[in-house]
């Protein structure tokens, strides 16, 4: 159900401890530990509480860490320009260090995201009791709970100002764990271009190298795959798998309690600890290791026919589709088609033909 038989199982557990210590039986579970609480309030607020904590003290300085890398790879990185690529097609080039800053950048807006669902999550429904109303609360409990819960956290947490909304409503958590869907989104994305850069060494792109960290073939020699890669990408299906489940979860509210709260926190807390651990490892393990292949990259970039977008200006869009035609059908350079379909002179191509500046 909501939670009520933790709740119950932990005040029997303080109250026996209790009573182990003082070596006689003087307090009871309900009129002693739970006293002016009920599960219902205490199971959401428990909820929000190990969610902040999940968010800030594990997934966002893994956010921190993962960023740092790509800054330092960026700075590294500075200079080299290679072909970019959309729809899994070429097209026109970019500086490897532009394509880091968009893998940062994806991050940093995640995190700012998941900064944004904090105040939310730091409401807390205790002081509601039953049904919201506070029943057989003392005069200014649910504040002075919260108080004391900021205290024991080091986190501000406040009393929630509707106890109706908060017992019923699971609307923060599906915020909060849609930060945590968008990140896992980001990191399938960045995973997928390492893994993609990295494929070869001969027959993929090879533009980058990452580190070696196992045999990657029980049967092929010399075979090495990018698992690292793969956790993440396993990691963020399984996130944006329970991204459902919290969300159909928090749909299911009727009255005044919303009796799906265990399996919103499972969910939530499970995502929070997987994509913690998940982006630790992958910068450990494969991003602080990850190097340009710059003779790759060189090759790659000066046979790409979209580098055929510079002479637009100068011989227009038809005539510079024609010319890449040509070089792709009779296997020529871009300016050796270019001449041939008599669009400019040798001497003209190279005067307006630089890949390096189309940056």
């Amino acid at each position: 159900g909501s939670g009520t038989q933790s709740n119950m199982n932990t005040n029997e557990v303080i109250a026996n401890r209790g009573n182990e210590i003082a070596g006689a039986k003087l307090l009871h579970p309900n009129d002693d530990v739970n006293m002016s609480q009920s599960s219902n309030d205490t199971f959401p607020t428990a909820m929000h509480i190990s969610a902040v904590l999940a968010v800030e003290d594990r997934v966002l300085p893994a956010i921190d860490t993962l960023v740092e890398t790509m800054r330092r790879l960026e700075k590294e990185h500075e200079g080299i320009v290679k072909s970019g690529r959309t729809h899994l097609q070429d097209a026109t080039p970019i500086k490897f260090s532009q394509e880091i800053s968009g893998w940062r950048t994806s991050l940093e807006r995640d995190r700012e995201m998941l900064v944004s669902a904090l105040p939310y999550l730091k409401t807390l429904a205790l002081g509601g009791t039953a049904v919201g109303t506070g029943l057989n609360t003392p005069k200014g409990f649910d504040v002075e709970v919260a108080k004391a819960v900021s205290e024991l956290t080091g986190k501000e947490f406040v009393t929630a100002e509707n106890k109706f909304h908060a017992l019923t409503s699971k609307d923060e958590i599906v915020f909060a764990h849609g930060a945590l869907k968008a990140l896992a989104a980001d990191m399938m994305k960045i995973a997928n271009d390492v893994r993609w850069l990295a494929s070869g060494p001969r027959d993929g792109l090879g533009e980058i190298t990452i580190p070696e960290n196992e045999p990657g073939s029980s049967i092929m020699p010399g075979k090495v795959n990018p698992t690292q890669c793969e956790q993440v990408t396993m990691v963020a299906v399984q996130v944006m798998g329970n991204d459902v489940a919290v969300g159909m979860a928090a749909s299911q509210g009727n009255f005044e309690l919303n009796v799906f709260m265990p399996v919103c926190a499972y969910n939530f807390l499970q995502s929070a600890r997987l994509l913690a651990e998940s982006i630790i490892s992958f910068n450990k393990n494969c991003a602080v290791g990850i190097c340009a292949n710059r003779e790759k990259m060189h090759h790659n970039l000066h046979n790409s026919l979209m580098l055929v977008t510079a002479l637009n200006p100068y011989i227009g869009y038809e005539n510079a589709a024609k010319t890449a035609k040509k070089a792709f059908h009779d296997n020529i350079s871009l300016k050796e088609a270019c001449v041939a379909l008599g669009f400019l002179t040798a001497e003209r191509f190279d005067e307006v033909f630089h890949p390096e500046q189309m940056v």
